[in-house]
């Protein structure tokens, strides 16, 4: 792809991955149109336009594309009315990776179905339920502990693990409440005894298929709190997990960044989930790589080649969470974060905390990932959210 023909991405979600994927798109000379639901998104201030639209509204997002015509419309978030997507595609335009694997990924069940019936790839134990009672009937065949999701969802919203029959209800309602749309359609998995868990950063581009070196990390209700890299692994766990996500993003197809998740366990690898985009755990990157997730995902989905990824340092990442909903307030202890050795912060500039959200991350590095995570969780530590309400 030439950039002298000043080629234009679409980014459709303008969190703070969406952000860090403008800046690396700019940096090649390409436009950039940031289009989110809410104003002054953290991708909106760096990129060259923005709109403010309604993504699960059809008509919208296609009026948005059509007037704009980019070179490139690339998904950076879940919450997007793919069926719209998958019908520019048939047009002409171009989706990222594709239109079909946008889609999949955003639905638990046909990515489910896809890895476990039709690659064969070692998954959890599932069933499906559309009401409280198949809920019940499922937890019953899987049994307890289970984790339960609804079958739509971003950030781990609407999942828990229900440990007997008695958190049934509960589970239930928290996947309601946290599904995207009206679909009462659930999952219900197996609960694996993993050691631990993984983002194994996988790249399809011209140059092939390439992986990052295996990230782990920390979650809590589904969201990540910490993570580091390199994680600890067997070369027989690592030939494993690249396999399984050179299998799965195989069957996804097109250019760019995947985040493939898995669960180490004593003597498997398992298949848990795959995203299409650049991934939260993956802002590690920014510190221990050559190359960053972004820089990654921009140069796949340009066309450009993938010669090598490098690995300077082990590090680790802390991210800085809002626990009230305000648009009054300030994130303070910067100074003091930047005064840990071997650290730096992204503060992403979102325009209003709501509980539970990301508003900053703590990147360290050191000689061991053990050090990096000290390190990142001091630094981290150190901002303070105030609110002024």
């Amino acid at each position: 792809m030439d950039v002298r023909k000043n080629k234009k991405i679409l980014l459709l979600g303008s969190g703070e991955l969406g952000k860090e994927v403008i800046i690396e798109a700019q940096r090649l000379g390409v436009e950039t149109v940031a289009v989110d639901r809410y104003e002054h998104a953290p991708a909106m201030q760096v990129a060259h336009r923005s709109h403010v639209i309604d993504m699960l509204d059809a008509k919208a997002l296609r009026q948005i594309i059509e007037e704009e015509k980019p070179d490139l419309i690339v998904p950076e978030v879940e919450a997007i009315q793919t069926q719209v997507l998958v019908e520019l595609e048939k047009e002409g335009h171009h989706v990222v990776p594709t239109a079909s694997a946008t889609r999949l990924t955003m639905d638990r069940e046909g990515i489910r179905r896809l890895a476990n019936e039709e690659l064969d790839l070692p998954t959890a134990g599932y069933e499906f339920a559309n009401s409280y009672e198949e809920l019940q009937e499922a937890v019953a065949k899987i049994g307890t502990p289970c984790v339960i999701k609804p079958l739509m969802s971003s950030s781990g919203k609407g999942q828990s693990l229900c440990r007997s029959i008695d958190d049934i209800e509960n589970s239930w309602n928290i996947a309601l409440e946290g599904a995207r749309g009206k679909s009462t359609r659930v999952i219900v998995e197996e609960f694996i005894h993993f050691d631990s868990e993984i983002t194994l950063l996988t790249v399809r581009s011209v140059s092939g298929t390439s992986y990052c070196q295996p990230i782990g990390h920390v979650q809590k209700d589904g969201d990540y709190i910490e993570s580091w890299q390199p994680h600890q692994m067997t070369k027989e766990q690592i030939a494993e997990s690249e396999e399984i996500a050179k299998k799965i993003t195989d069957a996804l197809g097109g250019y760019g960044l995947f985040g493939v998740e898995l669960f180490l366990t004593k003597d498997k690898v398992y298949f848990s989930e795959v995203s299409p985009r650049p991934h939260d755990t993956g802002m590690v990157t920014l510190a221990t790589q050559s190359l960053s997730e972004f820089a990654l995902h921009v140069r796949a989905i340009l066309g450009f080649p993938i010669t090598e990824i490098a690995l300077h340092s082990p590090g680790a990442s802390h991210v800085v969470k809002a626990w009230e909903e305000s648009k009054n307030f300030s994130i303070e202890g910067v100074e003091q974060a930047l005064s840990v050795p071997c650290t730096q912060v992204r503060v992403f500039g979102k325009p209003e905390t709501k509980v539970g959200r990301r508003m900053a991350v703590a990147l360290s590095v050191a000689e061991d990932t053990e050090k990096a995570r000290k390190l990142a969780k001091e630094a981290a530590g150190q901002m303070k959210i105030l609110y002024h309400n």
